[in-house]
């Protein structure tokens, strides 16, 4: 009898999970894989960035309402969730930056921070898990801090003398990092909007990418997944405080985006199985190794 697959995506906030490889997950609970999404924070000092929603009383309640908005969101993809339990730090502005405030996720130590998480990993025994790369996709200290104690997990979580009294040693198989918006994917995006005769939202971010660092030639892994990206594009808008369900990000044609970039795009940093790259399957190496047991 072939092993279960299970997948765990490690986000920073909620939201990051129906943002970032929120298609790619989607498929693979739709072929019977099990997702886990595992939320570091619960975004108590995130934004309220839907104009329609920018009142006192949101901003009063915010904690509360974004685990409302994450359970809608985990429903609609069809994922397992687990919170663990940090305290949001917020995105730091001014010049100089503020120092990050008390207690807060992205000043915990990342052996400490890695805790729960391995603990979940013990837990759930995933064979792939997912999170962000060393500049936490962009520089947030919350999804820098994601990054590290993901990367502490994935090797701890297998170490018996590592805190024993969180669970049986698990070793999970593959570690990727998503790759989000890469250079490549918005510039196809741009240039089948203007095909079609249609306004590009991205002109803008284009004139100014060189002030970015560029992720694609990291790019090792592209996943098929259009026919889910409706999935996708509902289940972030549950998060109805993070985003303008009139705004940039819906401007698109699906259709378009099927045409030009149908995929959700990975980088592999870690394997523990044989997987020539480029790959088009996170599980790619795994499935022969589940099916064997």
């Amino acid at each position: 009898m072939a092993e279960q697959l299970r997948l765990m995506a490690v986000h920073a906030h909620p939201d990051d999970e129906s943002s970032k490889g929120a298609a790619a997950t989607a498929r693979y609970v739709a072929e019977g894989v099990r997702v886990l999404v595992a939320t570091c924070t619960g975004g108590e000092r995130g934004s309220v960035l839907n104009p329609k929603l920018d009142r006192p009383e949101v901003w009063e309640n915010i904690s509360e309402i974004r685990r409302a908005e994450m359970d809608e969101a985990r429903a609609i993809l069809g994922v397992e969730q687990a919170w663990l339990g940090f305290v949001d730090s917020g995105l730091p502005e001014g010049d100089p930056l503020p120092p990050l405030p008390d207690g807060c996720f992205g000043l915990v130590d990342p052996i400490e921070g890695a805790l729960p998480l391995v603990k979940l990993i013990r837990e759930f025994r995933p064979q792939v898990i997912t999170t962000y790369d060393e500049n936490g996709g962009y520089p947030h200290p919350d999804h820098i801090m994601c990054h590290k104690i993901s990367v502490v997990a994935f090797d701890a979580a297998a170490d018996p003398d590592f805190h024993p009294e969180l669970g049986e040693p698990w070793q999970p198989l593959k570690l990727y990092y998503n790759a989000g918006w890469t250079k490549a994917r918005m510039l196809a995006l741009h240039e089948g909007m203007l095909a079609e005769g249609l306004e590009s939202p991205y002109a803008e971010m284009l004139e100014k990418w060189a002030d970015r660092e560029d992720r694609g030639d990291r790019v090792t892994t592209r996943v098929e997944c259009g026919e889910y990206f409706e999935v996708r594009d509902d289940a972030l808008r549950a998060h109805a405080t993070q985003v303008d369900p009139d705004g940039f990000w819906f401007h698109v044609p699906l259709e378009l985006q099927r045409r030009v970039w149908p995929t959700e795009d990975f980088e592999l940093a870690r394997s523990l199985v044989d997987s020539p790259l480029p790959e088009s399957d996170l599980f790619a190496g795994v499935r022969e190794t589940a099916h064997a047991r």
